[in-house]
């Protein structure tokens, strides 16, 4: 560590500490207030250790740089819960004490496990809408607890008791808490140096001892003085007996239920778990950096058992303290470890000190911070339509956190959300595009006998381009929409190129589609099968394994182009043309040369050429200077450009009949494309030099070959034209 980082993790220590530790005690007064105002102490030491020891050890073993660890609102919403709820049950204070260690515990254990199992990622991916509704819920909490601790009211009155009976009210409390939450509120505006927390707490003291010295000097006695912390115990013997106790108790006292220990800590490990990685996520954002999930989550479990073994409270990575850690000059995760340092250096010298903290201070301090977490910002979503539904998922949440509990409500949210999601696919339709082989046609060009026969029986030829998630909930969508054209179809093309998933329903869905086309004697082709979807299946091996694809009346391409020709190629066969012959045409045979006469045949004869192209081999090349007509005789040429990362566009299949080289001969310009031979191909090459001498002396000629040439050239174009706005139509 360079002596600059060092400095700047010293001094972001303990900034972080000074944010920490007043929040920490105020969480730890919190969990063990319920159990009588003697326990104030308690708490306010387990606060404190806790922030301690989840400095000293999170910090080491989690290692995310500038993330301070420390107890927070979650660990204090389902703990102080816990406690009131062992109570109100009538549990005697050994065994609440002993389930709240056992919960503290068996929770630490889980996040470890959660580390172990590399699922912290997993957390991460938890629905916005839960996480608004669980911060809102927890924030509620907060300020629904800590609002009778502010207004000093009997122990066991709820706040809207309270609220009806405002006689109960300790004068004294409300205006120490007054004074804590406006300057907390309003102390950034006044300075930025000091943290809000500091400030508001210095306030809250201040108004306790000008109100002593004034209006009431009782205040100035620890004993029987229920507003402040009180007398706590930080020597050895005290923390001796915070070590021992739960064990002996684990002697002394009968184990309270698993499930009512599993359960309480279930719900804190997941919550602690989702606010420490909340809380890296935006430190990741806000420097660039990049923390490692699971082993944060090692290293917060760690941090929490050591915590609770020591008689400290549990927590997490919070955002207060952290930020404040960033600011102040800290670097490293080195910056954890001396904000525990900085703490233990205060147990140790400040605890006469924080005996005197007004409970009413911490309790505005808490309410401010709850009110602080409440998704304020959610509620935008409930007034426009489209986002109503999400913002009835954070407000479920909310209800079933304060009426049920934390872990209810996480599950309830994530329930809701993967409905949502459902929903959403469902409504989302799974057919990107729909055409008709009259309308949209493979990159092979046809002669015009061909094209008739196309735009005519066409129509029978379906082509579906299908996209998203082909599942359970998008399947009836899918099949309804396929259905009214299988019983007339000849041939139904689907094409998975923007598949995204697909499950054992739409495989089924889709051998119905099968069954249905061989009643009607009609073939289904598919095309372009992702091999690795964003899930990682092999979508060809998947539906190879289960069948599908060894049907006899189904046909797999790799490209969507050489289905659309397979396609066409019979189509046009069942029409009685011959398509791709074997036997090689003469010049004449050539729609190109029709009207000319048997002399200028022959004089044409004289300067073409046979040539013939073994299948795979490079007729020509783009850039390439160009020269020649060539006329397909016999098989097939395939016409593309080539694209980046050794990727091909392909423009064009021509057979036997059509000719290419057609622009460069008329210009004498480079070729723009690579050509090349499909099968054995044979072509007649027409050298333009040897064709000039014969062009100057022809008029006539000149005239009959320019003709041909822009009667092709402007049926393809209508073509691509034609196709070009059934596919603009379609989009």
């Amino acid at each position: 560590m360079s002596k600059a980082h060092l400095s700047g993790d010293l001094w972001g220590g303990f900034a972080a500490m000074l944010v920490a530790l007043p929040s920490a005690i105020a969480f730890g007064v919190t969990i063990f207030s319920p159990l009588g105002a003697e326990y104030g102490a308690k708490g306010a030491l387990a606060g404190m250790l806790g922030v301690m020891a989840l400095g000293l050890i999170a910090a080491l073993l989690g290692g995310t740089q500038r993330l301070i660890s420390a107890p927070c609102a979650p660990a204090a919403a389902v703990l102080s819960a816990l406690t009131i709820q062992l109570v109100q049950q009538g549990q005697a204070l050994n065994t609440v004490l002993l389930t709240l260690f056992l919960v503290a515990i068996v929770s630490s254990l889980i996040q470890v496990l959660f580390g172990v199992m590399q699922i912290g990622r997993l957390i991460r991916y938890m629905p916005f809408t839960v996480v608004s509704g669980y911060l809102s819920g927890v924030g509620l909490i907060i300020i629904l607890s800590q609002l009778p601790k502010w207004l000093s009211l009997p122990k066991g009155m709820k706040i809207w008791e309270g609220a009806l009976h405002p006689e109960q009210w300790q004068i004294p409390g409300l205006i120490i808490g007054i004074a804590t939450a406006l300057v907390m509120i309003f102390g950034p505006k006044i300075s930025k140096k000091v943290p809000a927390v500091i400030l508001g707490l210095l306030a809250g003291v201040l108004a306790y001892w000008t109100l002593a010295l004034t209006a009431w000097p009782e205040l100035k006695s620890l004993q029987g003085n229920n507003l402040v912390i009180g007398p706590i115990v930080a020597n050895i013997d005290g923390l001796v007996e915070n070590l021992l106790h739960p064990w002996q108790s684990l002697h002394q006292l009968q184990l309270p239920p698993w499930s009512a220990v599993l359960i309480p800590a279930l719900t804190l490990s997941v919550l602690l778990s989702i606010d420490t990685l909340k809380t890296c996520v935006v430190l990741d954002a806000l420097t660039g950096s990049r923390h490692n999930s699971n082993r944060e989550l090692l290293g917060q479990g760690f941090g929490n058992l050591i915590a609770t073994l020591l008689g400290g409270a549990p927590g997490a990575g919070t955002m207060g303290a952290t930020l404040v850690n960033r600011a102040s000059g800290g670097t490293t995760h080195y910056s954890g470890v001396f904000q525990g340092l900085w703490s233990l250096l205060a147990i140790v010298l400040l605890t006469p000190l924080i005996a005197w903290i007004p409970i009413p201070s911490l309790a505005a301090l808490l309410v401010v911070i709850g009110f602080k977490m409440m998704d304020w910002k959610s509620l935008e979503l409930a007034v426009w339509k489209g986002t109503v539904l999400d913002f009835l998922v954070i407000l479920a949440v909310v209800i079933v956190a304060n009426t049920v509990s934390l872990i209810a409500a996480s599950g309830l949210g994530v329930l809701l959300a993967i409905l949502m999601f459902i929903r959403e696919q469902i409504h989302t339709t799974t057919i990107r595009k729909k055409a008709y082989g009259n309308k949209v046609f493979s990159k092979r060009f046809r002669n015009p006998e061909e094209w008739a026969v196309l735009e005519q029986a066409g129509e029978r030829n379906v082509i579906y381009e299908l996209q998203g998630s082909l599942f359970f909930g998008t399947t009836d969508q899918l099949y309804s929409a396929l259905e009214p054209e299988l019983s007339k179809a000849r041939y139904v093309l689907l094409d998975f190129n923007k598949v995204q998933s697909l499950d054992v329903t739409a495989c089924h869905m889709i051998e119905r589609i099968l069954h249905i086309l061989q009643e009607h004697q009609a073939t289904l082709l598919i095309s372009r099968l992702p091999e690795h979807l964003p899930s990682g299946r092999d979508l060809h091996s998947y539906l190879d394994h289960i069948g599908i694809l060894s049907k006899p009346n189904t046909k797999v391409f790799g490209d969507m182009l050489d289905a659309l020709e397979w396609m066409e190629n019979q189509t046009i066969e069942a029409a009685g043309l011959q398509g791709n012959a074997q036997n090689a045409l003469a010049l004449a045979q050539f729609d190109i040369f029709q009207g000319f006469s048997v002399d200028q045949l022959a004089r044409l004869e004289q300067c073409a050429t046979m040539r013939t192209f073994v299948a795979g081999e490079q007729i020509f090349k783009a850039g390439e200077f160009g020269h020649e007509l060539m006329l397909i005789a016999r098989g097939q040429v395939k016409v593309s450009l080539a694209l980046e990362a050794s990727k091909t566009l392909h423009l064009a299949t021509m057979g036997r009949g059509q000719f290419f080289g057609e622009m460069s001969f008329m210009d004498g310009s480079i070729y723009s494309a690579d050509v090349y031979a499909v099968d054995e191909v044979q072509v007649w090459s027409i050298a333009r030099e040897q064709f000039k001498p014969l062009d100057a002396k022809d008029q006539a000629m000149q005239a009959l070959i320019t003709k041909a040439i822009a009667l092709a050239l402007a049926q393809r174009l209508r073509y691509t034209n034609a196709e070009l706005l059934e596919l603009k139509n379609q989009s």
